[in-house]
């Protein structure tokens, strides 16, 4: 059977179960894939045979830039900084965890495209962060080729703040700022998540939504959609570590953008310029293989005001209404 949906991830695809017997997939990828399909979340060993000297090496080179005494049993660990973002462009040993071959080949199986790290950030406590998805901070055209790969780097106990998520929430309405009703493009924003924190909640209370918690231990990965609410759970105990590395990843051939500072329906896109962090090479905005802003240039016939985004709203609003006269 041919694949009528490709402009959807595979897993995000009602027909999934009907094209999984022609994916190739062992047995560890099926019951991977049909958990991401079904419940928006799989949890994994992650494939890398040094990733314990890899964990120890980080935190020794990470552990100092977060102003908080981690030698001492007694000290609030939650006192300083909570995370550091993209330390692959600097530390070796978080670039090879983000660029992990074997997560690679499996999400671009799961997914029907070449996936490619283009996010770190590195935790030594939880986050203690609202209910949220990753799709309103970053998204795709086409839509949900963006997933994260959240992995542990000690064992989590409950009162460190773990990781926590509603099954199938993945198949939620995906939240836009025209959903919500407010306009985006060219707004500020104190955090990202905070329009739609409402519009989340009121569906999560009519479906009666119970949120999971993920009590990792040291080495298991968790693979979550780009629309899976997930969050991190209070920590009540401040002497705790949750050391822990998140990895954003695109997929190949898509748009990148920011729906929170977007408003789709009228082509005003916060553009992402991306960078793969496996090879440093950038990824342009691309529409069914071609870079958008080449595109734009040919159907409007004017040099594009962004080299790898295309129109600028201004523009392409000048010429609707000129069009009208």
């Amino acid at each position: 059977m041919k694949n009528p949906l490709p402009g959807l991830p595979l897993i995000e695809s009602p027909l999934f179960p009907v094209l999984l017997p022609e994916l190739g997939l062992n047995a560890e990828e099926v019951r991977i894939g049909l958990e991401l399909h079904e419940r928006g979340y799989a949890v994994f060993d992650f494939p890398d045979q040094d990733l314990v000297a890899r964990i120890e090496r980080i935190q020794a080179s990470l552990g100092p830039r977060f102003g908080v005494d981690f030698a001492d049993p007694a000290s609030d660990k939650t006192a300083g900084d909570r995370r550091i973002q993209d330390a692959w462009e600097f530390d070796v040993d978080v670039r090879a965890i983000a660029s992990n071959s074997g997560v690679l080949e499996l999400l671009s199986k799961l997914y029907g495209r070449g996936a490619f790290p283009f996010q770190t950030l590195n935790f030594p406590v939880g986050t203690q962060q609202g209910a949220h998805t990753d799709i309103v901070h970053f998204s795709s055209q086409p839509e949900k080729f963006m997933c994260g790969v959240w992995l542990a780097m000690e064992d989590i106990v409950a009162e460190a703040g773990p990781l926590f998520y509603f099954p199938g929430s993945h198949r939620w309405p995906v939240m836009s700022n025209a959903l919500v009703g407010r306009k985006g493009f060219g707004g500020t924003l104190a955090s990202a998540q905070d329009p739609f924190e409402a519009a989340w909640a009121a569906i999560g209370r009519a479906k009666g939504a119970t949120a999971e918690t993920f009590m990792a231990r040291k080495g298991q990965a968790l693979i979550w959609c780009a629309n899976l609410l997930h969050g991190g759970s209070p920590q009540t105990d401040p002497r705790l570590t949750r050391w822990s590395q998140v990895t954003h990843y695109y997929f190949d051939d898509c748009i990148y953008y920011t729906p929170a500072f977007s408003d789709e329906a009228i082509g005003a896109l916060d553009w992402r310029h991306i960078t793969a962090i496996s090879d440093g090479q950038r990824r342009p905005n691309l529409y069914h293989g071609e870079p958008v802003a080449d595109l734009m240039t040919r159907l409007r016939g004017k040099p594009a005001s962004d080299p790898e985004g295309g129109w600028s709203v201004r523009r392409m609003v000048q010429r609707m209404l000129s069009r009208r006269r």
